[in-house]
């Protein structure tokens, strides 16, 4: 378990920022195309830790920005209309290698969907919802976020429900899908 992991709800996000961004550097330096097994990993680890993200963040992040946040709601539907099309991208890279002619700019597209989500998140939402949380909350979120991230889904499914209260019902059984569907396939294996 990272040292993250018992951080509050905002050092928890900040890191799988941080850690999708890391994806996305190796993503850029590999650019030319030399080795496409490696590419292809790098965006099946960028993808299950992007949806992994996006359901903890629908899940508990967002319903607190609502309950919390002054003007939160508006800011929570944004942020979910943004996950919405992140994870039809990511559904388009799903089905293409690297050597199709689509992958390269599905990836940039993804990178900057990606990239704008993490900043609007990290200097319009975290603060106004540190403003509006107490310290105990912000923890008590991180630790509902760390443990959802263990059971939810590893690939995406754009036509399950983002928004209460569909998407309260986690189905256990899409999460343990996907991992089955990994592990036959060695998708996401650590290296």
């Amino acid at each position: 378990m990272n040292e993250h992991a018992h951080g509050d709800v905002i050092t928890v996000l900040t890191h799988d920022h941080r850690e999708v961004q890391g994806f996305f550097a190796e993503l850029q330096k590999t650019h030319d195309g030399s080795d496409s097994k490696l590419r292809k990993d790098l965006v099946d680890e960028v993808t299950i830790e992007l949806v992994r993200h996006s359901v903890a963040e629908e899940l508990f992040l967002y319903p607190a920005v609502r309950q919390h946040v002054p003007g939160g709601a508006e800011l929570a539907d944004r942020e979910i209309r943004e996950h919405a099309q992140m994870e039809r991208t990511l559904k388009a890279l799903e089905g293409l290698q690297p050597t199709d002619a689509p992958f390269e700019t599905t990836v940039s597209r993804l990178i900057e969907e990606v990239n704008a989500h993490i900043t609007e998140e990290e200097q319009t939402l975290f603060p106004r919802l540190q403003q509006s949380c107490g310290a105990d909350e912000l923890a008590d979120l991180g630790k509902k976020v760390t443990a959802v991230k263990k059971i939810a889904p590893t690939r995406p499914h754009p036509d399950a429900p983002d928004t209460p209260p569909g998407n309260m019902v986690l189905d256990p059984g899409i999460g343990l899908i996907d991992r089955v569907r990994d592990a036959l396939s060695g998708r996401g294996d650590e290296k």
